[in-house]
């Protein structure tokens, strides 16, 4: 029997759902298409905030506004304002001025100070903003502001491009007694291979909690959802996740000595697995979720290493497209990820379906493993037998879709 969660899954909660968040969406013309492509979420109070950034060193001029919004406003933000169809990225000064006057108009709009406002974009990379639209869809922004599941979707609708699904996720639970919820949203599809965050992110929570603490546990939640998904192995130019805590809940303030502070962890990290999850099961062009679990492994982040090495494995990725039993792809993948290994003691399941005892062939029924493989989610264990290191990453897929997305992807 597992442990069970401290926390209650809310199956259709969105980012409005936690106390002072409203948030919203409309079609401001950066998309041929009639899809909403410029959100924003807003907080009644000055919340609490964190970010992580993208690791690559191209990085979008939105993650300098956003970064610079969080040291001058003291970690606390009251908007955050999200386009879709531009990444604004590698666009020079023009761009990181059109990323600033993003920020001062929704504040302007807003009635709040521009360093409380962060601003995150997405979308085709080295082309400039068309502002005169962005103005305009600005302006609109306040009267779309909503409190409720319409709020949510539209905002999650704005920030999406290849994806072909929002992505949320939801829980509640306890803290001091008084009912805290923590929800997000999230897109990715393509260029996914994470070493901070995801494309975007964004949580919300009216847990009552500093901007330091918040800081410190989003990386370390960052560090076992966001950063162990892989769709193509490319880290993208604007990848940022942010929370924002309102503190309307009422509690005691959260610190690690806090009776509750470990249930409102989980939660975090379960909403954060969620989307993270999402993400990779909605890869551009994928079937299949691809869960790879490394166990037996002489440290955690041995184990995320070989996990990771796993699940980017093209190889690996494309036998699970085909419904090849072949973990002669995966134990490959294993033998160079860079992290120790006893070549002699691997154990392979597929499923339930062990393929490989202490590194020899296992006669196995290839009829049940075609017709496991089939299945939308696919699970691969490795046990390494050499101490308690654990770690899981998903990915997804590798099929003819991906190379037709991105071989048309900017025209």
């Amino acid at each position: 029997m597992g442990k069970v969660p401290a926390y209650e899954i809310v199956p259709d909660g969105g980012v409005t759902l936690p106390k002072g968040f409203k948030a919203g969406g409309l079609h401001c013309g950066l998309k041929k298409s009639e899809r909403h492509d410029l959100g924003v979420i807003w907080c009644e109070v000055d919340a609490s905030a964190a970010a992580v950034y993208t690791t690559n060193l191209f990085q979008a001029a939105p993650l300098g506004v956003t970064r610079n919004s969080l040291a001058a406003g003291g970690g606390k933000l009251r908007a955050m304002l999200v386009n879709s169809g531009n990444a604004n990225a590698c666009t020079g000064e023009q761009g990181e001025a059109d990323a600033r006057e993003m920020q001062s108009r929704i504040a302007e709009v807003l009635g709040v100070g521009k360093d409380h406002v962060a601003v995150a974009s997405t979308g085709v990379i080295g082309e400039l903003l068309k502002m005169d639209r962005v103005r305009a869809g600005i302006d609109k922004l306040p009267g779309r502001l909503r409190d409720d599941a319409q709020g949510s979707d539209d905002f999650c609708q704005a920030i999406l491009t290849t994806d072909l699904v929002k992505k949320t996720s939801c829980v509640t639970l306890d803290v001091d007694g008084r009912k805290v919820t923590i929800s997000g949203a999230a897109k990715g599809s393509g260029m996914i291979h994470p070493n901070m965050a995801t494309m975007l992110g964004f949580v919300t929570t009216d847990a009552v909690i500093s901007p330091s603490l918040l800081q410190e546990l989003l990386r370390e939640v960052t560090n076992v959802t966001f950063n162990m998904i892989t769709v193509d192995g490319d880290t993208s130019t604007n990848d940022m996740l942010v929370a924002m805590a309102s503190g309307l809940a009422g509690h005691q303030e959260l610190t690690r000595s806090h009776p509750d502070f470990a249930a409102f962890a989980d939660g975090l990290r379960h909403v954060c697995g969620e989307l993270a999850k999402a993400i990779a099961r909605d890869g551009e062009g994928a079937t299949k979720l691809i869960e790879t679990v490394v166990s037996g492994a002489a440290s955690d982040e041995a184990a995320a290493a070989i996990a990771k090495t796993i699940i980017g494995s093209s190889l690996v990725k494309s036998a699970v497209f085909g419904a090849d039993a072949n973990w002669g792809r995966i134990i490959a993948a294993v033998g160079r990820a860079g992290q120790p290994v006893n070549v002699a003691t691997i154990d392979i399941r597929l499923g339930d379906i062990l393929v490989l005892e202490q590194s020899r062939p296992v006669a196995f029924d290839e009829a049940a493993a075609l017709e496991y493989l089939k299945g939308d989610t696919v699970g691969i264990h490795v046990e390494l037998h050499m101490g308690e290191g654990k770690a899981t990453a998903w990915g997804c897929d590798l099929t003819y879709d991906y190379v037709r997305i991105n071989a048309a992807y900017r025209t």
